[in-house]
């Protein structure tokens, strides 16, 4: 075949199918669905928020929305390299990496829960094989936000609430009041004077920024009102014990002096070795059945 008949020829492109990202989120998704079995209702409702409303529209649109940016970007003036030097002034990151990596890291606090769990899991199971089902328990609740788990889960919540609120910073500081507009100037070398440049949709594209950052904002104030619930479940449970303690002092003089008296933890932090259900929460027996886990 001569080079002319090979340019004569049609031309065939070969796209690679658009569903590679999509299958690389549904498995990222897969993975954090277990979540939802160990969030309280906040949880459940900031989870659905983030997959329905953040994750499936960064895929369905706005990576198609800003397939075209830099294409679509021109500006009045013929000079090379002109274009590509407004271009990076003017965004310096694309919104679509930003999502992404703020989407990744959000949600990465939430598999750490699930890891947790799964840890407390493998200790139940380890220690059953170890002493046997007449051995009684390690953990009654491996999935009970108790001990450690209670921490990771309360940290979880700063760091995805402090996550949303950097990124938010971050895509104030690159475009201010999260907005693009239609036509901005240029002076960056090589451009050789002021050169006017517009930008591809730019309504559309504020559309999609303005409902991610409130979806963000929501995400915040829901991460919020978890970390208050659980703080202040905890702060009344914690009250609740120490006036069962303070009744007990009242009814047993003796215990008072008693050296496991600041031993006495909430009933769902303790394990109880011999027995499947809970005990009193302050038992009158000898607490050498007691042990305490953390994690």
């Amino acid at each position: 075949m001569t080079p002319q008949t090979r340019a004569c020829g049609p031309r065939v492109s070969i796209r690679q199918p658009a569903f590679d990202s999509t299958m690389n989120w549904s498995i990222f998704e897969g993975l954090l669905s277990g979540v939802n079995k160990y969030s309280t209702a906040f949880g459940r409702i900031w989870l659905s928020l983030v997959f329905i409303f953040r994750v499936l529209v960064y895929l369905v649109t706005a990576e198609r929305v800003w397939s075209d940016d830099h294409k679509d970007f021109e500006c009045n003036t013929r000079q090379p390299g002109c274009t590509n030097a407004c271009f990076d002034e003017f965004f310096p990151v694309s919104h679509v990496r930003l999502w992404a990596l703020q989407l990744i890291l959000v949600t990465c606090p939430s598999l750490l829960v699930v890891m947790h769990v799964a840890y407390r899991k493998a200790r139940e199971m380890k220690y059953q094989e170890t002493v046997g089902k007449e051995g009684g328990h390690l953990y009654l609740n491996p999935g009970k936000k108790r001990g450690g788990l209670w921490w990771t889960y309360v940290c979880s919540l700063l760091f995805k609430a402090s996550i949303d609120t950097i990124f938010l910073y971050v895509f104030h500081s690159l475009y201010p009041r999260y907005t693009l507009p239609p036509m901005v100037k240029c002076h960056e070398a090589p451009c050789p004077n002021t050169v006017d440049c517009y930008i591809a949709k730019p309504s559309e594209k504020n559309i999609f920024t303005l409902f991610m950052v409130v979806t963000a904002i929501v995400c915040i104030l829901l991460n919020l009102v978890e970390l208050i619930y659980l703080v202040g479940k905890r702060c009344s449970e914690c009250a609740a014990a120490r006036k069962a303690r303070a009744t007990h002092s009242e009814h047993y003089p003796d215990w008072v002096t008693s050296p496991n008296k600041h031993k006495d933890l909430l009933s769902s932090d303790l394990i109880f070795l011999g027995s499947d259900t809970h005990p009193p929460l302050l038992p009158d027996q000898p607490r050498a059945h007691v042990k305490k886990t953390v994690l």
